[in-house]
């Protein structure tokens, strides 16, 4: 199928910061992109309980996994029904529904060299709910081919921020934190940074019952413990060369709780100073060391509205301009959802959406399966 002049993809994204859904109806004209409309609807509590609980290992998993795999396709229909309606949009005129899924197990390469990747998600529900194609599975078949199968957007980076003759990186800071580096003579490179929003959300939750740190003003309020973020910083995914990738798997509140035995009389309000500093010091340590000769820095994801990060990233990186990616021309809730719009698109045409040279995969794969209206 060849791409016409203008087309029209919805993206649909729940990312690990298990915050909501974004969904945006997009268009393309050539290789130009156009946001026509987004729709950010917070999850529903009972499901987001659900697919945090399925993050780690329990009874009737099987069983669980299924019926909120239902329940996510089914706010995921409702986001649909919400855009198509404030961008006055008839659903003809969309092509077909780009949708991530809710990742609850992320283990590439391991215990048999091939590793798996788990995005809970009911694409064929979705498709009864809307009357409009879905693709989705977008990471298992880069994983087949031996890859990481994440992340999978510093392509579309590529095409929206790139820019010729200059390295600019681009930070996605969801529950876990990935970098795009675009280099300067058009190679790309990326990677999963380690800790996103997930363990700053999580102590959140438990000390204030808030779902996040709302502009980073609980880290703002105290000192960060220099002996507690060292200890953070020792983690070994972090010093990991890159092709990697992490998720819940690794940095979830049992990494937490290990850690900070260590130091019991560091206050809560510490702790997420500090848990603020590791985020910022452990994605500006890789902008440093792959993105040496980077004047911009372009913040996206939910981790851009928190001033208190990112006066951190500032700090840290003297040298390059730290900026959300909405000075860019693309709002930082946008831009995942967009990049699945845009994979999507890939995978409707039959082209290829994964890079090499990011994902450590045996060569580009056609990423997405499509389930028909």
């Amino acid at each position: 199928m060849r791409a016409s002049s203008s087309e029209r993809f919805i993206g649909l994204m729940s990312g690990t910061s298990l915050d909501g859904i974004d969904g945006v109806l997009a268009e393309f004209s050539g290789d130009r992109l156009q946001v026509l409309g987004h729709v950010a609807r917070p999850l529903n509590a009972a499901l987001r309980a659900q697919l945090l609980a399925l993050n780690t290992p329990g009874d009737n998993e099987l069983h669980r996994a299924a019926l909120a795999g239902n329940g996510l396709a089914r706010s995921y229909a409702e986001v649909v029904e919400q855009l198509l309606q404030e961008c006055q949009a008839d659903k003809s005129s969309v092509v077909a529904i780009g949708a991530h899924g809710q990742t609850v197990r992320h283990r590439p390469g391991e215990f048999d060299e091939v590793g798996y990747t788990i995005q809970l998600n009911q694409p064929a529900l979705l498709a009864e709910l809307t009357s409009m194609p879905v693709v989705a599975d977008f990471r298992s078949r880069d994983v087949a081919a031996g890859g990481q199968g994440a992340p999978l957007v510093p392509a579309f980076h590529q095409g929206v921020f790139g820019q010729a003759g200059q390295t600019v990186a681009v930070l996605n800071i969801g529950g876990i934190s990935n970098l795009s580096v675009l280099q300067a003579d058009g190679a790309v490179r990326g990677f999963d940074c380690g800790p996103g929003n997930a363990l700053m959300d999580h102590w959140c939750q438990l000390h204030l019952n808030q779902p996040c740190d709302l502009n980073g003003q609980w880290a703002a309020s105290a000192a960060v413990e220099p002996g507690l973020l060292q200890s953070l910083m020792t983690e070994p995914f972090l010093a990991k060369s890159p092709p990697k990738s992490t998720g819940r798997d690794l940095f979830n509140p049992a990494w937490l709780k290990a850690r900070l035995q260590e130091f019991p009389d560091v206050s809560p309000a510490q702790v997420q100073a500090t848990l603020t500093a590791f985020t910022a010091q452990a994605c500006a340590q890789d902008v440093l060391r792959h993105a040496a000769d980077c004047r911009s820095l372009i913040v996206c994801g939910g981790g851009a509205l928190n001033a208190e990060l990112m006066r951190q990233l500032q700090l840290a990186l003297p040298k390059v301009t730290v900026a959300s990616s909405e000075l860019h021309g693309l709002p930082p809730l946008q831009v995942e959802a967009a990049a699945f719009a845009w994979l999507a698109r890939r995978a409707w045409h039959g082209e290829t959406g994964s890079l090499q040279s990011v994902t450590g995969a045996r060569g580009a794969r056609v990423l997405g399966c499509i389930y028909p209206a």
